[in-house]
């Protein structure tokens, strides 16, 4: 799994320390990235003492403690805290998760480091810039696409078995963990779409109800939207949802071959 890496041309700066009440007896450190555009600083990232026994077990319960009782300036996304809506997704010990699912007894670094998703331009602090991954979410049209009228006393059915082929593809959050942890996408995020967003397609093109899968196949053919994967696998070992886009890219391109032969 590949740790954090800087953007080019960026010190991060040792910053503030913020110790625990002295008759706290179980602590753990958790090292944050800070950065505000506003203040004209480098980043720096600042140290916490938590009183574990006075916090909920996850490392999103850590943060919402040093922001509501340590420290107010503290800036990150959150939502359902049931690992559902994937706002919290930052990387954690060194790998991209959901904040609200990863314990802080399965970080293992004695000084837990909380940095924004890599490779992304950061707003502030843990916040990443998703205006571009959405935008290439958009791009793919996700949502059903037919040219039939849709029936007028009832949905649009299929069997038990087509909507099965949808299993581990529908349950994608786009929280961007995958994305952001994909080598071919640091490199070429400007054109190839994303392990997230690839996942995403297969799911519309395998959908039995769907109407328009030659042009979906047709809009991917593309040698930096689908071709940049090298199969690295860090998208499906970083999912916190457990799913597997490098399965789902590769199916895409065996679709591809099937239409040339």
């Amino acid at each position: 799994m590949a740790e954090f890496t800087l953007p080019k041309n960026s010190k991060v700066q040792k910053g503030r320390h913020f110790p625990a009440a002295q008759d706290a007896k179980r602590t753990r450190t958790f090292k944050v990235y800070r950065w505000n555009p506003e203040d004209g600083r480098n980043p720096s990232t600042d140290t916490y003492e938590v009183d574990l026994d006075k916090c909920g077990p996850m490392v999103l319960d850590a943060l919402i403690k040093i922001k509501n009782e340590i420290d107010p300036t503290l800036t990150f996304r959150r939502s359902c805290r049931e690992g559902i809506c994937g706002s919290c997704a930052m990387n954690i010990d060194g790998t991209n998760t959901l904040a609200c699912t990863r314990a802080i007894d399965d970080c293992k670094k004695s000084e837990v480091p909380i940095y924004p998703l890599p490779h992304m331009e950061v707003v502030k602090d843990l916040v990443p810039d998703l205006t571009h991954f959405y935008a290439q979410y958009a791009s793919i049209q996700p949502w059903l696409r037919t040219q039939t009228p849709a029936p007028p006393d009832r949905e649009r059915l299929q069997s038990k078995e087509d909507r099965a082929k949808l299993d581990g593809l529908y349950e994608c959050i786009l929280c961007a963990c995958c994305t952001t942890s994909c080598p071919s996408y640091w490199w070429n995020g400007d054109r190839y779409l994303g392990p997230a967003v690839l996942l995403q397609a297969y799911r519309w093109i395998i959908d039995s109800r769907d109407e328009d899968t030659g042009k979906r196949l047709d809009d991917l053919e593309d040698p930096f939207k689908l071709y940049r994967c090298h199969t690295i696998m860090n998208c499906a070992r970083t999912c916190p949802k457990g799913l597997n886009p490098a399965k789902a890219i590769g199916e895409i391109k065996r679709l591809m071959l099937a239409r040339q032969g």
